[in-house]
């Protein structure tokens, strides 16, 4: 019993200046006043869509009729309602009057606890399912492995799927998400490859976790293996892998995925549409990204904010101004809009519009003025050279300048050659992360284009002492629907006496056209 009264005492208290006002839920006449299954609960709870709720434990009290079925789908209800806190209320109040909750009800309010990331929430849940015997449960077990993976260690995600009774699709999949989410990729392929039984949400973690930590090829190539496997792909596939294949500016390949998902999905919703239009983006074909967006039948702010930050990264900016021009007449913008707006000034060099786009906001709407506002103007001026008014500006943030700001000021500083601000804020940069080794080879590289050699060994040789290694350089081509990708210093390549082969006649042919060139001359 202590278990169980532990948990209602922090029950009891949790959150409880959120509860929102459910009396009018359960208002029935006198005929329904006896009913209390689920379906009844579910059908007056279906018609408070358009009010807002009323006393959690009002309505908990006046429930006709209180079993673990109708408190059950109380919860189950609120929870759909993204009401989490206002559940674990009702718990609390379910324990009170001694009603034992089943595996549905501790299911759901651990799935709770994961949405609330209250960690010491869950492990109370935890400890209440062991203490009932429900730990073993698929449900119970499935939720906890979910919360541990998201929240806690994976390692005791991991002891958690081993105390499930006949794990399923959902235990698994929560645990290969818990790897992917610490990098640990061979112990997710192990799993996924191992698991008796894969459905579209598997094979959408796979795709999605390896898309977003940046493994964007296996990404790519487990949407092939699941076409194969004849898994249908759903609305929530190709907004991963159009992104991975975006990252890699694989456009051949995108555009097979893009004629996959007009077969598969019939009608492209708004969140494919998006995604298909930053994949055009980046791989440059923004003449296809408006393609997309005028054939949406519905588009959102997300939408416009593709289109004008994929006009400003590919140095179109007049026609990312003409789109935000289009945009304000229809859709309110928001700090990703300004921060495409702020990009396609940068990119052209736009210093005065630039000013005035960010002046614009800070008097008629400062809330969308964030951090990366402040450092993308930095940017500006220092790229154009104006570096005075780049340190006044950073001298009046309103709040201190992280590792970016000064980064922004370090780039323009090497554009311009401006040694004496580059050793300042290559200063403050390694002030803040002595371990940084993006900022010694900005700077290395900022001697290196002045011709300050002994510099440029100095700084090389205490990289050297202190360990550092600089990420190696990496780029790919596509040939067919084959990415090819190649990494400085990589000998795994099995084609390494053809790629020397090839460089030696580029090297040839660049020597013969540099002597006829001198004999024309």
């Amino acid at each position: 019993m202590r278990t169980v009264g532990a948990c209602k005492k922090v029950f009891a208290v949790l959150y409880l200046k959120s509860i929102r006002q459910l009396n009018c839920l359960f208002n029935t006449d006198s005929n329904n006043s006896q009913k209390s299954d689920q379906s009844a609960i579910e059908s007056r709870v279906s018609t408070s869509e358009k009010r807002f709720f009323l006393d959690a434990c009002k309505l908990f009290d006046e429930m006709p009729q209180r079993d673990v079925i109708s408190v059950t789908t109380l919860i189950g209800l609120l929870t759909r309602q993204n009401q989490h806190v206002e559940s674990f209320y009702i718990f609390s109040r379910m324990l009170d009057v001694e009603i034992k909750p089943n595996e549905s009800t501790l299911a759901v309010l651990i799935n709770n606890s994961t949405a609330l990331k209250n960690l010491n929430l869950g492990k109370q849940l935890h400890a209440f399912a062991i203490k009932t015997s429900f730990n073993s449960s698929v449900f119970v077990g499935s939720a906890v492995l979910d919360l541990y993976a998201k929240l806690n260690t994976i390692e005791e995600a991991q002891l958690v799927c081993e105390d499930i009774h006949n794990p399923n699709v959902v235990s698994y999949t929560a645990l290969i998400c818990g790897y992917i989410k610490k990098e640990r990729f061979k112990d997710a392929l192990k799993i996924f490859r191992t698991m008796p039984k894969k459905n579209v949400v598997t094979w959408n973690a796979m795709i999605g976790g390896y898309s977003q930590t940046g493994r964007n090829e296996e990404a790519v190539n487990f949407y092939i293996e699941m076409l194969r496997e004849n898994v249908v792909p759903t609305q929530n596939t190709f907004p991963c892998v159009f992104s991975a294949a975006g990252n890699i500016a694989a456009i051949k390949m995108g555009k097979s995925l893009h004629a996959s998902a007009i077969k598969t999905l019939v009608n492209i919703n708004v969140f494919v549409g998006n995604s298909l239009i930053t994949f055009y983006s980046k791989c440059g074909s923004m003449e296809d990204s408006l393609l997309v967006f005028n054939k949406l039948p519905n588009t959102n702010i997300v939408s416009w904010n593709a289109m004008i930050n994929g006009y400003a990264q590919n140095g179109r900016s007049k026609e990312a101004i003409e789109f935000y021009r289009v945009m304000q007449e229809k859709v309110k913008p928001n700090s990703v809009t300004l921060l495409g707006l702020l990009f396609a000034c940068n990119h052209v060099g736009l210093v005065d519009d630039g000013y005035a786009y960010f002046n614009e906001a800070k008097i008629k709407n400062p809330g969308l003025l964030e951090p990366a506002h402040y450092a993308c103007m930095v940017d500006l001026l220092a790229r154009s050279g104006r570096f005075m008014e780049a340190e006044l500006f950073i001298q009046d943030l309103p709040f201190d300048p992280g590792i970016g700001f000064w980064k922004a000021l370090l780039g323009g500083c090497q554009i311009h050659m401006n040694d004496e601000l580059a050793e300042l804020a290559a200063k403050k940069i390694l002030d803040l992360n002595p371990t940084d080794v993006s900022t010694y080879v900005m700077v290395s590289n900022s001697h290196s284009a002045g011709g300050r050699w002994q510099s440029v060994l100095r700084v090389r040789r205490e990289m050297k002492e202190k360990k550092m290694k600089q990420v190696p350089g990496c780029s790919w081509i596509e040939v067919g629907c084959e990415i090819r990708v190649f990494v400085n210093g990589d000998q795994r390549s099995g084609q390494q006496e053809e790629i020397r082969t090839a460089l030696r006649c580029f090297f040839d042919h660049v020597a013969e056209c540099g002597s006829s060139s001198s004999i024309l001359l």
